[in-house]
């Protein structure tokens, strides 16, 4: 929740502010309620997409319990270095927001710290910017100590040029002369020392719980488990697809960034066939690139896994712009060229009857996609059957019959493959059902039957 003191003009994120940053009296603080939306279009882009991002902003902002007002768009050719827009056209937002009594400004795009600290001075009132806002809604979201320490991370580099911010009261303490510095100036500099070391110490604890997590993956090679990755934009259904498969209680909300955390379910399909499927956080457009580098080694999931589940909402009105978004940054993870599988979520709630067009428009961009309904339950037989044999182009279900002399290969097949079913038969062969990864799959087939 987004507070501001009146007076000072000190602005704080609630209880994800670092300790000491900030020293101002609670009761002076107003708690944020009404923000006004502030979209910059420029020249190659349309209006309504530049409404289609303010409209996403809308619900960001409703997530932090905060108001959106009707949205403001400004047409800019070249980005200002004091307001990002002209200080004309800042004044008359200004008149606009304290007309619609708006206690705080939202700008859709990223604002520099000293511009931010303008509008601050202008407005005397709250001022933040898109990624500021998605931040936060990740602070609340975060529940492991990986997700906690990705978040605080992201928010400790956001914040460290942005101290004086924060410090503004301090300015009007005594001191400061030609050859010497203020108070609030030696308070600064002793802050940035400290959130300097906390972000060396987050960079640290993280690369330990890094290093745990790939100790798990391997150990999941060594399984011979076939793993898949759900990928997609926030809010389309992905959690609500792993329960559904797995049938274990996750978490799952209507609302944005409601998984922040890997979540990796073991998935019984036909013949006794396995496999780990892994929820994602979902992804958004404008994502702040700090946040994709924090949650690097949470996406390392999609990265590694065997396949992706890209899963689209289809009653959505922008759907090839989260499909692009997605797409996008499954690009700048290295992800890009993955056996992928598209599946369209909430088939429910599309008029089938009206919608001919996006169905079959849809059939034709993705003609192996899977149209499922989680609420209902429709397709989700499909689903399985799909990923069964996504499951077994990776790992093949082998039966073999062993013979005594080949004791090498029951070592191997137990070491590197999962053994499901394992017995002697009347000659004394070593019968295995099991699956293993294409690199010592080729060392049994001349026993297959």
């Amino acid at each position: 929740m987004y507070y501001y003191n009146e007076t000072e003009t000190v602005f704080i994120a609630g209880k994800h502010i670092p300790e000491n940053m900030i020293d101002i009296a609670s009761d002076s603080r107003k708690k944020v309620e009404r923000a006004l939306l502030i979209g910059i279009r420029a020249p190659e882009e349309t209006d309504a997409e530049v409404y289609e991002h303010l409209d996403e902003l809308a619900d960001l902002v409703r997530n932090l319990d905060i108001v959106p007002l009707e949205p403001l768009v400004v047409n800019l050719h070249t980005v200002m270095p004091q307001y990002y827009v002209g200080s004309g056209k800042a004044r008359e937002i200004a008149q606009i927001a304290q007309e619609c009594e708006a206690d705080c400004l939202i700008f859709d795009t990223s604002l520099t710290p000293s511009q931010q600290r303008n509008w601050e001075r202008l407005t005397k009132t709250c001022v933040i910017d898109r990624e500021e806002v998605i931040l936060d809604i990740f602070a609340e979201r975060a529940q492991t100590r990986e997700a906690v320490l990705q978040v605080e991370l992201a928010r400790a580099q956001y914040s460290l040029p942005r101290l004086t911010r924060a410090w503004t009261h301090l300015s009007r303490q005594h001191g400061g002369g030609a050859t010497t510095r203020g108070e609030g100036e030696a308070q600064i500099e002793t802050d940035r020392r400290l959130l300097r070391r906390r972000i060396q110490q987050l960079r640290e604890e993280l690369e330990t719980v890094r290093k745990q997590r790939t100790t798990q993956r391997k150990a999941r090679q060594r399984n011979a488990v076939p793993h898949g990755a759900i990928v997609g934009y926030t809010n389309v259904g992905k959690s609500s697809i792993l329960r559904a498969l797995s049938g274990a209680e996750i978490l799952v909300k209507d609302q944005l960034f409601a998984t922040l955390d890997p979540t990796p379910r073991r998935i019984t399909l036909d013949d006794n066939l396995e496999l780990l499927l892994t929820d994602t956080v979902g992804f958004v457009r404008k994502l702040p690139h700090s946040l994709v580098e924090a949650f690097k080694s949470t996406l390392e999931e999609a990265v590694l896994a065997d396949f992706l589940l890209l899963v689209l909402d289809l009653s959505s009105n922008q759907l090839d712009a989260e499909w692009e978004t997605t797409m996008s940054v499954l690009k700048e993870l290295g992800a890009e060229e993955k056996n992928i599988q598209v599946v369209f979520n909430k088939l429910d709630l599309v008029d089938r009857e009206n919608d001919l067009v996006r169905l079959a428009r849809m059939n034709g961009l993705f003609p192996t996609a899977i149209y499922i309904s989680t609420a209902t339950g429709e397709g989700m037989d499909k689903l399985r059957e799909r990923l069964a044999s996504l499951a077994s182009e990776r790992f093949e279900l082998l039966r073999v019959p062993l013979p005594p002399a080949r004791s090498d290969l029951a070592a191997l097949a137990h070491a590197s493959g999962r053994i499901y079913e394992e017995n002697y038969n009347d000659q004394g062969e070593l019968e295995l059902v099991f699956t293993i990864g294409p690199v010592h799959r080729h060392k049994f087939e001349e026993f297959r039957r």
